[in-house]
C-alpha cells in the first residue's frame, strides 16, 4: 500500500502529450474562456473596488481599489484552475471518456494526471497574467517586482490543481463537487485577505487563515503588485511549493485507483 502511494510512474514524453492535446482544445475556445474570466473580476474591480471603496476608508495607506486589485489576481488564479480540475476534468473522465482512450495507449494515468494539473497551472498563469495587465493599465501596478507575479500564479496553480484533482479522485459523481465549492473554496475566497486585512481578526482566526493557500497567494500578489517586499515573502511562497511537493503523490494515486481498475 506504501510502495504504491508513493509510486510515480512518469514518461515526459507523454505528459507534454496530454498537457498539448489540452492547449489545442484551448486554443478553438480561448476567446470565449478569457472573455468570462476577464470579465468577472473586472466587474469586482468596478463594483467593490470603485463603487463600495468610496464608502471605504483608506486601509494600510491606501484606496480600497488599490487594495483589492492584487487579490483579484490571486483569486482569479485559483477559481481559474479550480474549474479545470474539477468539472473540466471530472467530464473529460466521465462523461467523453477521454482518459480511458489515453491509458490505452503508451500514456500512462500518473501522465494524465499530471497533464491534468500542468493544464489547471497553465490556466491559472493565464487568466491571473489578464488580471494584471487589466490592473497595469489602471495604473494600480506601483512596483517592477509585479513582474514575479507569473511565478507566483504557477505555484498557486501547481497547488489548486492538486487540490482538486484530490477531490475528484474521492467523489463518486459531479453533484459532489457543490460541497468543494462550498465548503472549500468559497471560505478561502472570503477569508484570505483578498477583501479585508486579516491584522484586526481574532489571533485564531489568523491562525486559520495561515492554512489557507489563497492566504500566501494574496499575500504575495499584494506585496509584488504594491512594491511591499520582504523576507516574509520568500516564506509564503515556500509555503505553497512545500504543500504542493507534500500532497503531490496523492491525486496520482487516487486517479489511478480510480481509472485503471
Amino acid at each position: 500500500m506504501r510502495s504504491e502511494f508513493l509510486r510515480v510512474d512518469l514518461a515526459p514524453a507523454a505528459t507534454w502529450a496530454v498537457f498539448r492535446r489540452h492547449l489545442v482544445v484551448f486554443r478553438r475556445n480561448w476567446k470565449v474562456n478569457l472573455t468570462f474570466n476577464f470579465i468577472e473580476p473586472l466587474l469586482y474591480l468596478t463594483a467593490l473596488g470603485v463603487g463600495l471603496g468610496a464608502y471605504v476608508q483608506r486601509i494600510e495607506g491606501m484606496s480600497y481599489l488599490q487594495f483589492l486589485a492584487p487579490g483579484l489576481i490571486a483569486s482569479s488564479a485559483m477559481f481559474a484552475t479550480t474549474y479545470e480540475n474539477t468539472y473540466g476534468t471530472f467530464i473529460r473522465m466521465e462523461y467523453q471518456k477521454t482518459f480511458q482512450a489515453m491509458v490505452a495507449t503508451p500514456v500512462g494515468m500518473d501522465d494524465v494526471t499530471v497533464g491534468e494539473i500542468l493544464y489547471g497551472t497553465f490556466k491559472s498563469v493565464l487568466y491571473g497574467t489578464v488580471i494584471l495587465l487589466v490592473i497595469f493599465l489602471l495604473g494600480l501596478v506601483q512596483s517592477p517586482w509585479a513582474l514575479l507575479v507569473p511565478p507566483v500564479l504557477a505555484a498557486a496553480g501547481l497547488l489548486f490543481g492538486i487540490l482538486a484533482m484530490v477531490w475528484v479522485g474521492l467523489v463518486p459523481n459531479i453533484d459532489n463537487f457543490n460541497y468543494f465549492w462550498s465548503l472549500v473554496i468559497t471560505p478561502l475566497f472570503l477569508f484570505s485577505g483578498v477583501f479585508f486585512p486579516l491584522t484586526d481578526l481574532p489571533p485564531a482566526v489568523q491562525a486559520l487563515a495561515w492554512a489557507s493557500p489563497l492566504y500566501h497567494v494574496v499575500n504575495l500578489t499584494r506585496g509584488l503588485v504594491l512594491g511591499q517586499v520582504g523576507p516574509y515573502l520568500a516564506g509564503d511562497f515556500a509555503w505553497l511549493l512545500l504543500v504542493a511537493v507534500v500532497l503531490a503523490p496523492l491525486p496520482l494515486y487516487l486517479m489511478r485507483r480510480l481509472v485503471v481498475r
